[in-house]
């Protein structure tokens, strides 16, 4: 037995001994389980299976790279030992965050397998921070930490019932986390409250100069997001409705209930022409080019083997029934093709930035502090067969946290309503750097509303 197959040998004994104090977790929300502290000195927090923590697998959910042990935390996961959180565990998600297959299945992964929505046997999780986002709503922890290029925090919160806050790009690190796209790319809070996201918000925020996307911060940024939560923070807030899910009766009702909510504790919702432009060919584009780069890049600097998205297509195809039982990997082929590609790839980044300026005219136009609308339609079943687009073209389907997902810009989903006996999200979107007003605006809603989904 060489070296390394001895050193992966120990490590495993002692990497499933790790699950002997770990709680009993029915959903598969975890990865990996670490002993859990109860004693009221530290907070337990869950951290997403593509985040750095020392000494253990960084796997992104992917049989591929199990060797990839970390070799100092990421940047977020230093300052939350720094603010008394404890690592309770690492959570599953879809593989590759969702970027491996078109027709892949939200929360699942050849490494950790299906991870199981709390409200129904066989309910999607959504992703692709399906782990963060279960390991909260089934009680494991309080709080999580999830990633998001396009919607993995805001999805996932909204079908389990839990708040989510995704931040805008460049105010929390990248640094130790595997990359899809360093555009959209950011880390954020997934809890049971306005006040617990705050609070994480609050100790990972800040400037990191190994992401160049943080020195963009404002200098007068203020980090303070959890000293005025409970004051009248919506009053006089002007919010523009984004009608998405119009044509579903039981999405309309919801949109009247935060209307009158909104203007019971005395902001306005205001109608607005929505004439979004979603450049899904352009955003796909960029998302694909970028992921080749930052995934090679995060690789040549891990303890993994694998070191090239060509060398991680080969070993999927070496051990397909392992890793592909479901699904294939004809993004990661996409991905590799577009080496070179600079001319297309400037384009659209473009048009992916455009994005920020049609919300920012929005804005303008009606005199809005932000957007709100619904976030996502209720879960749908787990389709293993033909993945979440099969599974969904059966159902109501609506949402918003690609609006904000493409811009960069903070987007806060919080449980306020439900429809069936399922949860469904409410978003409050605004321009960049308002993290901390959304946050008020948000707890003020949800302290205040009887529609708030338990």
């Amino acid at each position: 037995m060489n070296i390394k197959k001895l050193f992966l040998t120990i490590f495993f004994i002692a990497y499933s001994h790790s699950f002997l104090y770990a709680i009993e977790d029915p959903f598969n929300a975890y990865i990996l389980s670490i002993d859990n502290y109860s004693n009221g000195k530290l907070i337990n927090i869950a951290i997403k299976d593509n985040i750095d923590l020392a000494g253990y697998p960084t796997t992104a959910g992917s049989e591929a790279i199990l060797d990839n042990i970390a070799k100092n935390d990421a940047f977020i996961v230093k300052k939350l030992k720094q603010n008394g959180f404890h690592i309770s565990g690492k959570t599953n998600l879809s593989e590759w965050a969702n970027f491996r297959s078109e027709k892949s299945i939200s929360g699942w992964s050849s490494h950790g397998g299906q991870t199981i929505n709390p409200f129904g046997k066989n309910l999607n999780p959504c992703g692709s921070s399906s782990g963060s986002a279960v390991a909260v709503a089934s009680g494991l922890v309080d709080v999580a930490i999830g990633t998001e290029t396009n919607g993995s925090i805001s999805c996932p919160a909204s079908v389990n019932g839990i708040v989510g806050f995704k931040p805008t790009v460049g105010l929390v690190s990248r640094h130790g986390i595997i990359p899809i796209s360093s555009t959209q790319d950011t880390a954020g809070p997934m809890g049971k409250s306005v006040k617990l996201v705050a609070e994480v918000l609050e100790a990972i925020a800040g400037p990191d100069i190994k992401d160049t996307a943080t020195l963009f911060i404002p200098k007068d940024f203020n980090y303070d997001f959890t000293s005025e939560l409970e004051n009248k923070n919506i009053s006089g807030k002007r919010l523009g409705l984004l009608t998405s899910g119009e044509n579903y009766d039981a999405a309309n009702r919801i949109l009247e209930q935060i209307t009158d909510l909104v203007n019971k504790l005395g902001g306005t919702v205001v109608e607005i022409d929505d004439p979004r432009i979603y450049p899904s060919e352009d955003e796909y584009f960029l998302l694909l080019y970028e992921f080749k780069i930052g995934l090679e890049d995060y690789l040549s600097q891990s303890t993994s083997s694998i070191k090239t998205l060509q060398a991680l297509i080969d070993f999927n195809n070496a051990n397909a029934n392992k890793i592909m039982p479901y699904f294939e990997q004809e993004i990661f082929y996409k991905s590799n093709e577009t080496e070179g590609m600079t001319d297309q790839y400037e384009q659209a980044l473009k048009m992916v930035m455009s994005v920020r300026d049609e919300i920012d005219t929005l804005l303008e136009k009606y005199n809005l502090d932000g957007l709100i609308g619904l976030t996502r339609n209720p879960a749908w079943k787990i389709d293993i067969e033909g993945g979440d687009g099969a599974a969904m073209s059966n159902q109501m389907s609506f949402g918003n946290g690609a609006f904000a997902a493409i811009a960069g810009y903070p987007h806060l989903t919080i449980p306020l309503a439900s429809i069936d006996g399922l949860p469904v999200g409410i978003s409050i979107i605004g321009p960049a750097w308002s993290d901390a007003e959304l946050l008020k605006m948000g707890s003020d809603l949800e302290l205040n509303s009887e529609l708030f989904f338990r």
